[in-house]
Formats: C-alpha cells, sequence, structure tokens
C-alpha cells in the first residue's frame, strides 16, 4: 500500500506530515544563500505520485519554484495554498538539537523552519496529498500549491517575481498562506487569528548636521552624532497616536473592545494579559523602531553627519504624509533639526473579512475546536500575500495555519529564534485543516 492509499485518521495525518517536516527541516535552505531545489524536488516528486501536475520555474537553477495542480471536473475557483520553504540562518551553539535534524523529543519537532514555516508547507503537502492519493478531484475547479524560494529576503526570486513575471502560473481566487491560527484565550474564550491584511514597510533615514573637527579640540566642531541622541531619545518615548483600520477595529470589537477608544482597549488587554497586548497594540497604527546608526568614519574625527535608520511599519491605506506626520509628533521641536528621506516603501493591502474563505473557516475551527471562534488580524510583519493581493486584485488572500496545542504566547518567541520548535499534535490538526478547507470549498 502506498503512502498516498493510506486512510487518513488524525494519527495517520500527523505521522504523515512530521515525517514530511523532517525531511523538510533537512535540507538547509539559510537564505542567503538559499539552495532551495533539493527541497522543492522532493516536494514536487512527493506530490506527483498522488496526480498532480508539477511545475519548478525560476531565474536561476539553484533557487526555483514549485507550482503543483489538481485540476477538476469543471470551470470553477482556484485554491492555492502558498509557503515558502527558505529560512532565515540558526547558530546551532545557541540551539538544544541541531537545527538541521528535525529531531522529535518531548512532543516537539525542533529545526530551522518548524514554525517558520516548512510545517505549513508540510501540511499543505500531506493534506492535498492525502486526498489526492485517495482519487478525490475538485468537482469545480483547481487546487493549486505553490511553494517558493526567497521569500526571507523580499520574493524577488520567489513569490514576487511569479507574481509580476508569471501570474498566469499561480493566478487564484483564494489563498491561504502564513501569517496566523496560533490559538490564544482572551475574555474566557479560545480564539484563532486569521490574518486578512499586513502592514506596509516605510524606512527612513533621519539625519542631523554638525561641523566637521579633530576629535582631539571636542569643542572646535560641532558634534552632529550628539545632536542625534535627542532624537534617539524622543523615538524610544513616543507614544504616537493610533490608525485604526478596518482589520484592527474587527478585531477589537471581536475581542469585546471599542475601537474608537483604541488606547482604552490596549489598557484593558495589557491588565489581563500584557503578551497580547504587546501583539495587538503595534497592530493599531504605525510603528517606527530605530535600529541603525552611523556616524564617523575615523575614530579621530568628530561627525559633521550623523544618521538613524528607523524600520517603520504601516497599516494599509496610509501614505508617507501619515508618516511625516507621526515622525513630527514624536520628535517635537527636534523634528526641525532633522532630514528624514525614506528608503525603501512597499505599501500594506489587505483582503475583504466578509467572504467564503473567512466562513469556511470559521466553520473548521467550531467544528475542530468546541466553543472557540475566529478573529481577523493584521500581520505586524511581511509575507507573500501582498504580492499576491497586488497582482490579483479580486485573490482572497488570509494567512492561517492552525495551532491548538502550542498558543500564539509559546509560538510569537520562537519565530527566527533558536530552538524553533513544533508541538507534532498541530501539525497533524493543520494537515486536517487543508484537507477539510479544500474539500469544502472545491467539492
Amino acid at each position: 500500500m502506498t503512502v498516498a492509499e493510506r486512510e487518513w485518521d488524525a494519527t495517520a495525518l500527523e505521522r504523515e506530515t512530521t515525517t514530511v517536516l523532517r525531511r523538510l527541516v533537512g535540507f538547509n535552505t539559510v537564505n542567503p544563500p538559499g539552495n532551495e531545489r533539493p527541497a522543492l524536488e522532493y516536494l514536487a516528486s512527493y506530490l506527483r505520485t498522488a496526480g498532480f501536475e508539477t511545475e519548478l520555474l525560476g531565474t536561476r537553477e539553484d533557487r526555483p519554484n514549485l507550482i503543483a495542480t489538481l485540476s477538476g471536473a469543471a470551470d470553477g475557483p482556484t485554491l492555492g495554498f502558498l509557503g515558502h520553504v527558505d529560512t532565515v540562518l540558526a547558530d546551532p551553539s545557541e540551539w538544544t538539537h541541531d537545527p538541521w535534524s528535525g529531531e522529535v523529543a518531548d512532543g516537539f519537532l525542533w529545526g530551522r523552519g518548524a514554525i517558520d514555516m516548512k510545517s505549513q508547507v508540510a501540511a499543505e503537502a500531506v493534506g492535498a496529498m492525502s486526498l489526492a492519493g485517495a482519487g478525490w478531484r475538485p468537482a469545480l475547479g483547481r487546487l493549486k500549491l505553490m511553494f517558493v524560494c526567497d521569500e526571507e529576503t523580499g520574493g524577488a526570486l520567489g513569490a514576487r517575481w511569479l507574481t509580476e513575471q508569471r501570474p498566469e502560473k499561480v493566478a487564484c481566487d483564494l489563498l491561504v498562506n502564513e501569517g496566523a491560527g496560533e490559538v490564544f484565550e482572551y475574555a474566557g474564550r479560545r480564539r484563532y487569528g486569521v490574518c486578512c491584511a499586513e502592514k506596509g514597510i516605510f524606512r527612513f533615514e533621519l539625519t542631523v548636521r554638525g561641523v566637521a573637527g579633530h576629535a582631539s579640540l571636542p569643542r572646535m566642531g560641532d558634534n552632529a552624532l550628539l545632536k542625534l541622541v535627542p532624537v534617539l531619545e524622543k523615538l524610544g518615548r513616543s507614544e504616537l497616536a493610533y490608525d485604526v483600520g478596518p482589520v484592527p477595529a474587527a478585531l477589537l470589537r471581536e475581542l469585546g473592545e471599542d475601537p474608537d477608544d483604541p488606547a482604552a482597549a490596549v489598557a484593558r488587554i495589557a491588565a489581563a494579559d500584557p503578551l497580547l497586548a504587546a501583539l495587538v497594540e503595534p497592530l493599531l497604527g504605525v510603528t517606527m523602531a530605530p535600529t541603525m546608526v552611523h556616524a564617523s568614519d575615523k575614530i579621530n574625527v568628530i561627525p559633521s553627519r550623523a544618521w538613524v535608520r528607523v524600520d517603520c511599519r504601516v497599516p494599509p491605506g496610509l501614505s508617507t504624509e501619515r508618516v511625516q506626520q507621526r515622525v513630527a509628533e514624536a520628535l517635537g521641536e527636534s523634528s526641525d533639526q532633522v532630514e528624514l528621506d525614506f528608503t525603501e516603501i512597499i505599501t500594506g493591502n489587505e483582503s475583504p473579512i466578509e467572504t467564503p474563505l473567512m466562513e469556511a473557516i470559521s466553520r473548521w475551527v467550531e467544528a475542530s475546536d468546541a466553543g472557540a471562534g475566529t478573529v481577523p488580524v493584521v500581520l505586524s510583519g511581511g509575507s507573500d500575500s501582498r504580492w499576491f493581493r497586488a497582482a490579483f486584485p479580486e485573490c482572497v488572500a488570509y494567512g492561517f495555519f492552525p495551532q491548538r496545542h502550542m498558543s500564539m504566547h509559546e509560538t510569537a518567541p520562537l519565530v527566527h529564534s533558536a530552538n524553533e520548535r513544533i508541538d507534532v499534535r498541530d501539525l497533524g490538526f493543520a494537515a486536517q485543516f487543508f484537507r477539510d478547507i479544500a474539500r469544502d470549498l472545491l467539492g
């Protein structure tokens, strides 16, 4: 009996997804350099055995993207499962288990990518394979699995390239990607976030000017680095006004809070759950995190110029003018002494909240975890979903990878960190979701 012909109960799905994830973790796909081809060839072979048509395409031989398609008997919507197989780096000396071992210990599978996001790739692949291998085909439309390279450095070789240069290969009506799904509890109810939007990146540089001089005569110059200090202090102390968009407003309402009074809502959430508040508050407006500083290039030269680079994340629908306004508010009188230059702008985007895809996810959560519900959330970082929303305006793209046994509080600190791991029970739980959602939406 082949893998595809097995009976797929919860235990079998957990075991198979664990096996696939262990294989994926074993491929070192740290980006850069990436080298995703071996992992994607493995997935292509795995899906072909179940009847998927597969294609590897990209701009570099060692860094392709996999498109796997299962077509139905009649025209209908295209449901896409999206995932990236590249990861950030890992220092084995900081880990309890080797980051490329995929070791299972203490009920967890350990390794780089165990959360971000080879686990979801494995669950998507197993959920789809378990259906297709048993002979299922969509009654309407098609199921398309898209496993890509290069997400961790912006997608220029991966999802961005596909959506901009080969859109006919990846066009879809409904898309499930990373971004949310870990369970959390608030006001006595278990909830699963569904990522409906993501913030944009509006990185900028703040520069202050002085007068150069010899460092042995400190008062002969005008040290720009010292003039930068109050700018940094004000950025660190600033409490920016909120800009609550449709998705975070819906999130607050679902939590029983008033979106018209976000400050009070954050205070109440913080009183009940400080970590939850730390995760929710950045979704309610512009955030600015200074991350890089530069002044003199020589130890004995008083700098005439000093700059700080700020990683700024902006809710969908807001522009550079709003960022400039928030910077001015944060710096106060100091804003007249700095020059602001934007160095990178990628606007955020969002999908509607009330859609058949949201209804299907909510039905599944309610059936799979009695008493639980879904809430819409915004991704504070970024994902490949943004490229699909931009290329296909009618595409409803959500981030959802359900984790019932490992909460958001446990998962969030492990992303891009040492000892990344996932509860193996959640691997079967997620694979069941991808299996069920395909049947629900495609028949």
